[in-house]
């Protein structure tokens, strides 16, 4: 596989987990990430728009040519930054979160990196501590919401 080349997933209903394919695309998922975290948890716009979307590689989940799920990925030498997950409310509990997870993981090898870190608002450190994240620090606050850093080795 070259380097240019993007790896998808399929899950057994039919939603696709891939890199964005063109700037429609990542304009639809930067909508949902506005929809999340600014309508739906109060983030103010300036924390969610912080500039770095043109250094970040980005996946989606499709569906019926919907973006329901998006993410982001920014590499730092061997680190990559996992942020920005946010999930469409009517498709959360099916598993999505999961396999963009799983998705940015692959990404984040096929780039060299040996690990990934992310700040996960504390009520979803299940859903990373199942993947294998461990917590690093104490809880802090961002944008109003608890966090935690976290990381997960990938060597």
């Amino acid at each position: 596989m070259s380097a240019g080349e993007t790896v998808e997933r399929r899950d057994t209903d039919g939603v696709e987990i891939r890199r964005v394919r063109d700037s429609l695309e990542l304009a639809s998922a930067v909508a949902l990430r506005r929809r999340v975290f600014c309508d739906e948890q109060g983030v103010p716009v300036s924390d969610e728009v912080d500039g770095r979307d043109p250094d970040g590689l980005h996946l989606v989940a499709a569906e019926h040519g919907s973006v329901i799920a998006a993410c982001r990925l920014i590499f730092s030498g061997s680190t990559a930054q996992f942020s920005r997950l946010a999930v469409e409310a009517s498709e959360r509990r099916r598993g999505i979160a999961s396999l963009m997870l799983a998705q940015a993981e692959t990404e984040a090898r096929r780039a060299g990196s040996k690990r990934i870190v992310l700040h996960a608002q504390t009520y979803a450190t299940p859903l990373y501590e199942a993947a294998g994240y461990v917590a690093r620090g104490a809880v802090f606050r961002d944008a109003g919401i608890e966090h935690i850093a976290m990381e997960k080795r990938l060597a």
